[in-house]
């Protein structure tokens, strides 16, 4: 990983938006190359930014398209580039909606601007950061989908790769706990690249699992 790192940020609230280039472009670590207020305004200013992002903290409620909405269009400009979304809004419908359209993380508009960089630094080696309370909503709606099995296939044969190991739900509910990656790793005794591999792991079974009649069932079984 090499610094500074191309950052962009969408948000179009003056005050947010202000807030945060001030404080990341003071960072070493990173180099702000686009900072706009709308999904449209960031794909039209895209060609005049010095280097193409590499990381792009992206709010969800933004005026014409929504922040997730836009991601598929900024993965189309930017398929290498990292998406991390932060909205007010932690609900599980909107959590699942992001990560399928290719966040790889989701934070809340509350989260420290200290933490936000550690988390920006996290998704640039290769994490997945979350929310506490977003976390939160991940692991109930994990625990509530049932895994169905294929027919004429015994139980034996079947390997679990859809489910969360008890080692990753360890994982994310030290993230629920607000713990930072190397608190988590220490409460384990693991390093902290394996809690990085794990978020990955989780991250990774919650798209393949995110086909769009899972998750409606999810969310139909929390609102029950």
């Amino acid at each position: 990983m090499q610094f500074p790192l191309a950052l962009a940020i969408i948000e179009d609230q003056v005050s947010i938006r202000e807030t945060l280039h001030e404080y990341l472009s003071a960072q070493p670590e990173f180099r702000c190359v686009l900072v706009v207020d709308s999904v449209e305004a960031f794909l039209e200013q895209l060609p005049t930014a010095a280097v193409p992002p590499q990381l792009i903290l992206s709010d969800i409620g933004l005026p014409g398209l929504s922040g997730i909405s836009g991601l598929p269009l900024i993965k189309q400009q930017l398929p290498q580039a990292q998406v991390l979304m932060l909205s007010v809004f932690a609900d599980a419908e909107r959590v699942f909606e992001a990560l399928r359209a290719g966040a790889v993380g989701y934070l809340l508009k509350n989260t420290p601007l200290a933490q936000l960089k550690e988390h920006l630094l996290q998704v640039a080696a290769g994490g997945s950061p979350m929310s506490p309370s977003v976390a939160r909503y991940v692991v109930q709606a994990f625990a509530q989908i049932p895994v169905p099995l294929p027919p004429n296939i015994p139980l034996d044969d079947l390997l679990p790769a859809e489910a969360l190991t008890a080692r990753e739900l360890e994982i994310v509910r030290g993230i629920e706990d607000g713990l930072s990656y190397k608190l988590i790793a220490e409460r384990h005794f693991i390093s902290i690249d394996t809690v990085r591999n794990h978020i990955r792991a989780v991250y990774r079974k919650l798209q393949i699992n995110s086909k769009s009649e899972l998750m409606a069932h999810a969310l139909r079984r929390q609102r029950r």
